[in-house]
């Protein structure tokens, strides 16, 4: 077929789910000629399974990503139909925002911010191939024929790889949703020296509301103060649905057992790699045959559809299997479904083969996000385009990348994660996986990141100078409490006891009444005359800076330790295989990584203590060397 060139970019974008979206406006706010592809129009930023944004340490995802200037956040706040602060009863660290989302309306929100954005073309086609030049990015073609030039490229091809569908013993070529998958790209990628992998995910069931007998159910209702992911958005926001929780049993289980052989992913049939930490009903039920029941979260899927989604559901069960097995559960006995579970196979790359901006270590211009990563999320997969369309942005215009270390954000943590670790299976974002989760709240997200956001060009002044004087709101209030000494009065200690916390003997400061455990900031209006009208977060980040300063200050110590090791640079072309000392599995997992220092080479699964010891010896050593042929070349 002749090809046709209808146009250059600066940067093209390979898909339009969630990392594809936010990738393509990185780009084209920073000023790039940017286009956005992808097999249908219809499905931007589609939520092919359960419509919610945000989640335990998704939610943190969401905030960063935010305050670095992206999409999700102000997406998610203006759509939602039920919000919820999750982990209430735990520590401000583990907070994490989750709202039940629109479905239909989220993609309509992002669909029409990608159509209005400036310097932006949205395109409906497939791309099937990725042009280069001396190695290099350079262009992209379609599946009619049409070549389009760029200077990067980013994919975003989340589950439409090579994609099949299966469910019992049905088994067929299609994307999400009975969408057309993307046959043909994979093989351009292999020609480039890209090895692919197969992972696999699934999805429940989407039943009639109609079907359901809410009464036998437990009703999950939503905060009535409402959070907000952005931290632009203004005025009140309100739920508009109720959420429900019902329960798996013992007849449940026994459908599941009597059909295990007729599920393909037991059968054998499907070879890719499940998430480890979302897996289907049937292999809950198998790999914990001790567990009495397990939840089901029955979820809206939009205010205009009376479609439900079934979180904790997901299988690949024939039909028959399906319907008998839902049939089973308590408010579920006269249940329609109408869109079956399935489960979806796909290509994904090891994402080791990426470098901390993204970029295809051996493919320059060429960048990877979201599920195509190894990932599993649209929290995760929007980090990750974002990133990517800064990254390619800043490359095109040679400027500085865009790296964040594991300290400064969640978003550090996970492509930390993904290019220096990799992945066995689809990787999905927890708190547990950041050892500073203390600083990494998501209630100070924009403290952290806003500034990077501003200094890109993502953020705007206005947004800036706002931040700036919550800063000093924050740190104003801080010194007034430092400085404020209060008497123990009747009232008072009559307040502190009522608090189950003891009386004062004699002065105290209010700061110190504040770092007490059951002392709140709010508690304490009616014996603080000086206080001040404040918004709610600020006085949120000056209690727990209070409450936590101890941890907070251990927690900086933690992460001056790691940059130290952080700014000990490897050379790229560093031979390892020559350094003496390296155990031989250190030696080729260095080899393969390529790690940029000392930092990222600790956190490689198989490289040692005593390795690192090795390799600080011989950076040690050649800093000698390169200091002694410095002082003989003075000499001469």
């Amino acid at each position: 077929m002749e090809r046709l060139c209808l146009g250059e970019y600066d940067v093209v974008v390979i898909g339009a789910g969630h990392a594809g979206v936010e990738a393509a406006l990185a780009a084209a706010r920073l000023g790039c000629r940017t286009a956005l592809f992808t097999i249908t129009l219809d499905f931007i930023a589609n939520m092919p399974c359960n419509p919610s944004i945000g989640g335990t340490a998704k939610g943190h995802l969401v905030r960063e990503i935010d305050a670095l200037g992206g999409e999700m956040g102000r997406a998610a706040d203006a759509t939602f139909l039920q919000s919820r602060m999750l982990n209430r009863g735990k520590g401000p660290a583990v907070h994490s925002l989750r709202v039940q989302s629109d479905r239909a309306a989220y993609h309509a929100y992002m669909k029409q911010v990608v159509e209005r954005q400036e310097g932006l073309d949205v395109k409906q086609a497939e791309i099937v191939e990725i042009l280069t030049d001396g190695g290099r990015v350079s262009g992209v073609v379609t599946k009619l024929g049409a070549e389009y030039g760029c200077r990067a490229a980013v994919i975003a091809s989340g589950t439409f790889l090579n994609a099949v569908v299966y469910v019992g013993d049905a088994s067929y070529r299609s994307g999400p949703d009975e969408t057309r998958g993307a046959d043909l790209l994979s093989d351009s990628l292999r020609r480039l020296g890209i090895g692919l992998r197969r992972f696999k995910t699934g999805t429940p069931a989407r039943v009639n509301r109609r079907s359901i007998d809410f009464s036998k159910l437990e009703p999950q209702e939503g905060d009535e103060e409402i959070v907000p992911f952005s931290f632009e958005t203004r005025g009140e926001l309100q739920n508009r649905a109720l959420c429900y929780v019902a329960y798996t049993n013992e007849r449940t289980h026994q459908v599941i057992r009597d059909n295990i052989h007729r599920s393909p992913l037991y059968g054998g049939k499907i070879e890719g790699i499940g998430p480890r930490y979302c897996p289907s009903i049937e292999d809950k039920v198998m790999r914990f045959p001790d567990k009495p029941r397990h939840q089901i979260f029955v979820e809206p899927c939009g205010e205009n559809t009376e479609e439900y989604y079934l979180q904790g559901m997901s299988s690949s069960l024939p039909v028959d299997v399906q319907l008998a097995l839902y049939h089973t559960i308590e408010g579920f006995e006269k249940l329609e479904i109408m869109r079956n579970a399935y489960a979806i196979e796909y290509d994904c790359i090891d994402p080791t083969q990426l470098a901390p901006t993204l970029e295809f270590k051996g493919v320059p211009g060429l960048f990877g996000a979201g599920q195509f990563n190894g990932t599993s999320g649209y929290e995760e997969a929007a980090a990750q385009g974002l990133v990517a369309g800064i990254n390619a942005a800043q490359g095109v215009q040679g400027k500085e990348p865009l790296v964040l270390d594991r300290s400064t954000s969640y978003i550090g943590t996970l492509i930390d994660d993904l290019v220096i670790k990799g992945v066995t299976d689809p990787y999905r974002m927890m708190t547990s996986r950041s050892e500073y989760r203390l600083i990494l709240r998501q209630d100070n997200a924009d403290q952290r990141l806003t500034p990077i956001g501003y200094r890109l060009g993502l953020c705007s002044q206005a947004r800036y100078d706002a931040l700036m004087e919550k800063k000093r709101a924050i740190d104003a209030e801080l010194a007034r409490l430092e400085g404020t000494t209060v008497s123990p009065t009747e009232e008072l200690n009559a307040l502190l006891q009522k608090l189950g916390t003891a009386p004062l003997r004699s002065g105290a400061k209010l700061a110190d009444l504040l770092r007490r455990p059951q002392v709140g900031y709010d508690a304490l209006a009616g014996v603080d005359s000086r206080r001040p009208l404040l918004p709610r977060p600020v006085t949120e980040q000056v209690e727990i800076s209070l409450k936590y300063e101890g941890y907070i200050r251990r927690q900086l110590e933690q992460v001056e330790q790691m940059q130290k090791l952080e700014r000990r640079r490897l050379p790229a072309e560093m031979d390892y295989a020559a350094i003496g000392g390296l155990r031989l599995e250190a030696r080729e997992k260095l080899a393969a990584v390529r790690p940029q220092n000392l930092g990222q080479a600790s956190r490689i699964s198989g490289v040692s203590p005593a390795d690192i010891s090795v390799l600080l010896i011989w950076l040690s050593q050649q800093g000698g060397k390169e200091e002694k042929d410095r002082g003989e070349k003075g000499e001469r």
